[in-house]
């Protein structure tokens, strides 16, 4: 019931990951990214636990097949979860258990790894990867037009109710955590939306937080 995106910035070292589901706020349990190390993607029949543990892994040396190897052999339950990952070297790799819901699929390539499960066709992530690929631009520009080409490829065999996308770059926390938690619209477009209003921003958050004399004003009434 979920389809995925962690990937890699060539050239700035940003990382990124982007879900959607029909289930709710997808992101709160399956988006881990830190800065420096990588992004996991922990999906279907959800570990979140999972997440932290190949973050962890990374940031200790191993590489993104060595973690998800790792996990795959002492998780609990590991023939029922998928787990993305990519690492700062943009190496990266998928585990997919027998288990996984209806039809489930992965693909990869350097810098980017894509899965899902109960998918409309088996098709989906290859689309995705192809997708990132392709395009260029801000990590975040990237991600949006992945989970397009999901969709457009037939995303989940249902209607998708939420997404999500965090970016991580420098600094401790994440610099973009943006989510449409529910709606019965596109969650897609919706964050796509989202995205399209807090990417000019983005920076000026950054500077606020570490060096608020040097940030422009919040534009907003009073501020001066």
């Amino acid at each position: 019931m979920t389809f995925s995106i962690v990937a890699r910035c060539r050239r700035t070292g940003m990382f990124g990951v982007a879900v959607s589901s029909s289930s709710p706020a997808v992101a709160a349990r399956c988006a881990y990214a830190q800065a420096g190390v990588g992004a996991v993607a922990s999906q279907n029949v959800t570990d979140p636990t999972l997440g932290v543990r190949a973050l962890e892994l990374m940031a200790r040396g191993a590489s993104a097949a060595e973690a998800v190897a790792i996990i795959k052999r002492t998780a609990a339950f590991s023939e029922y979860r998928q787990v993305l990952a990519v690492d700062a070297a943009g190496g990266s790799a998928i585990h997919s258990g027998p288990k996984a819901l209806g039809i489930w699929a992965e693909a990869r390539g350097k810098d980017v790894a894509c899965g899902g499960n109960l998918l409309a066709n088996d098709g989906v992530p290859q689309a995705m990867v192809d997708a990132f690929l392709a395009s260029d631009g801000h990590l975040g520009d990237r991600l949006i037009a992945t989970m397009r080409a999901a969709l457009e490829a037939g995303g989940e065999a249902g209607p998708v109710r939420s997404a999500g996308m965090k970016l991580v770059r420098d600094v401790s926390w994440p610099v973009a955590d943006l989510r449409c938690d529910w709606t019965e619209d596109c969650p897609i477009e919706q964050l796509a939306t989202l995205w399209e209003i807090y990417k000019p921003q983005l920076d000026a958050y950054v500077t606020r937080a570490l060096n608020p004399s040097d940030a422009p004003s919040y534009g907003v009434p009073g501020d001066e």
